[in-house]
């Protein structure tokens, strides 16, 4: 039941690693350490769409993935969220956040994003993905 990506993912974003049930992939905003989780599952744009298999593996995989931003990032806050306002295909944002990163209190979308640099994007990949792979 494998699932095809929307287009802006592809472009807005860069593959970490694909776990059992999400590929997750690095958003490309060098503001904000910033990544998605995408279920591998067709035509699906709401939680509730899933099986009860999947909703309980999505969960558990949200869960991990959080503790790895936390770990990774250094970050005690860290904002979780489902909209799909733009892109409705089924996403889950997992965002480090910070009282110093230059958007705190307010959401991380009051500000334009900033493309990371080639250097800084390799750096941050790698970063990420040597914890998937432990």
């Amino acid at each position: 039941m494998a699932n095809k990506i929307n287009k802006s993912f592809i472009k807005n974003s860069h593959l970490i690693a694909d776990l059992k049930l999400c590929s997750i992939r690095l958003i490309d905003n060098a503001k904000f350490p910033w990544i998605i989780l995408i279920p591998k599952r067709k035509n699906i744009n709401d939680i509730s769409e899933l099986n009860s298999k999947d909703q309980m593996l999505l969960m558990k995989e949200i869960v991990y993935c959080s503790k790895l931003m936390k770990k990774i990032f250094k970050t005690k806050k860290l904002n979780v969220e489902k909209i799909g306002n733009i892109v409705p295909q089924l996403h889950i944002h997992i965002i480090a956040r910070s009282t110093k990163d230059s958007t705190w209190p307010l959401s991380v979308w009051v500000v334009k994003g900033k493309p990371y640099s080639k250097i800084l994007l390799a750096k941050t990949i790698n970063k990420i993905k040597k914890y998937f792979k432990d």
